[in-house]
């Protein structure tokens, strides 16, 4: 029997204290630490609001910083940067 596979895409994205937040199409609200990616981690607070949706909601786009993330890629986990808890 063959399934399909619907990866949920993102219908909304939104930044709040360094932490970019996704709305998916299956409902779920998930966020990533910004300082998770190289280019993320040194754009200013400003740099990181100015992020669209592209690709139909598959990725995430940083005009000014020239960055694009895709949302398979966050929901996989794939960080190019270790994870540091805030001190």
């Amino acid at each position: 029997m063959n399934t399909l596979i619907n990866e949920p895409a993102a219908i909304r994205v939104w930044v709040e204290k360094r932490t970019v937040f996704l709305e998916l199409t299956d409902g779920r609200i998930i966020g990533f630490p910004a300082d998770r990616f190289r280019i993320l981690s040194q754009a200013s607070d400003d740099q990181l609001q100015e992020v669209c949706l592209r690709l139909n909601g598959f990725a995430l786009r940083w005009e000014d910083l020239d960055e694009d993330i895709t949302v398979p890629g966050i929901l996989a986990g794939n960080f190019q940067l270790p994870y540091q808890k805030a001190s």
